[in-house]
């Protein structure tokens, strides 16, 4: 038998030259898509190793080739070789199943390292190794909407490509969609509250909120629930949807804080001495650090006193500071007093006067007290 009549032998409808064509591109396909595969994505972690910055095009090709699965290549092998054969329907048609499967399948994986690319870039816009909290506290939020958007896509368009009619099936879902939203209302509720925090952003991770009776460091949001950290170190989770339902006061943004007390000083100071007061407060708060003088004045002629108040800012939103700063004015102010000889106006308890008691007995019926007003 000589090799053109080998050739022409046929093995199920299929001659033996068709089969070695599709055996040729089933192994190409999976010798050379590999090896350019592992290249690839061994040149991607060197540059990450080494922090070379290449063109965001190029950052987003390297990362879908490295993400491309190994059972995708067998799948697009797959159909190489069928395109090269003739076989029965039902082998074709489980053949395309698989691979349409197989295909939307690695599609829905693209398009997520698509979108974990994206947020990484908006994330770290401001550098390689800079973080931004404001939007890494909605990265949760985005990645789970994005996922669940992107796999019905794959999956109606998998099933559309399959021939299904998928117009019935959205209808359906449609209809079923309303009773499970019924059903799950409180998580949809939930939902819909995280989607607001990630767009609105009344808070980020970090903030220090007060929240009615609870306090706490927002170390954590989620899909469902937000997790703070409160200062005696326990996790308070709370519901996305009752927690914007609630006044919060959020003090990670504010950008200074104001101290605002009294002094209270004895009538017998002089007026000489009151007119200074106020300037020599005014140098001993301005010589803190991050501080804005804002007024000290002789506000009341209380009962028992005269009130100056004092009000300035800390250009800081750390209690920390705060509190130093505080102290440091305080400390200065009683060293100021105790040399110019200026008292502090302190309330005089007086004393509850006490009534001796009667010696004289009881009258059946009538009281003490009684008793000694009729006498």
């Amino acid at each position: 038998m000589s090799w053109h009549d080998l050739l022409a032998l046929r093995l199920l409808g299929n001659t033996i030259d068709e089969w070695a064509v599709a055996l040729i591109a089933v192994v190409v396909t999976l010798t050379v898509l590999p090896v350019v595969r592992t290249f690839v994505a061994a040149r991607r972690r060197r540059r990450l190793e080494t922090q070379t910055e290449a063109p965001v095009a190029i950052q987003l090709a390297g990362l879908l080739i490295e993400r491309t699965s190994r059972v995708f290549l067998w799948a697009l092998a797959l159909y190489l070789g069928l395109e090269q054969l003739t076989l029965p329907h039902r082998i074709e048609r489980a053949g395309s199943v698989i691979v349409v499967l197989i295909f939307w399948f690695q599609v829905g994986t693209w398009a997520m390292a698509a979108v974990g690319f994206a947020l990484d870039k908006r994330s770290h816009r401001r550098g390689p190794t800079s973080f931004d909290p404001t939007f890494a506290g909605s990265l949760n939020i985005i990645v789970f909407v994005s996922g669940l958007i992107v796999w019905t896509l794959a999956l109606l368009l998998a099933l559309e490509n399959l021939g299904i009619a998928i117009q019935p099936l959205l209808a359906g879902l449609g209809i079923g969609g309303i009773a499970v939203a019924l059903a799950v209302q409180n998580v949809l509720g939930d939902l819909f509250a995280s989607m607001s925090i990630a767009f609105d952003k009344p808070f980020i991770l970090g903030d220090f909120l007060v929240i009615e009776t609870f306090e706490g460091t927002v170390e954590h949001i989620g899909v469902k629930s937000t997790r703070l950290r409160s200062i005696s170190g326990e996790q308070i989770i709370m519901s996305n949807a009752e927690l914007l339902k609630s006044r919060v006061r959020n003090y990670g943004r504010m950008m200074e804080r104001r101290s605002a007390f009294m002094l209270n000083v004895t009538y017998d100071t002089s007026p000489d001495i009151l007119r200074a007061i106020p300037e020599q407060i005014r140098e001993i708060v301005q010589a803190q650090r991050n501080v804005r003088f804002d007024r000290c004045h002789l506000l009341n002629c209380a009962p028992v006193a005269l009130q100056f108040e004092i009000v300035y800012f800390v250009l800081t939103s750390d209690f920390r500071v705060f509190a130093d700063t505080q102290q440091a004015v305080n400390l200065a102010i009683l060293e100021l007093f105790r040399q110019r000889g200026i008292q502090f106006a302190t309330p005089v308890l007086q004393p509850m006067p006490t009534r001796p008691e009667s010696r004289r007995p009881e009258v059946a019926g009538v009281t003490r007290a009684a008793v000694s007003r009729v006498e």
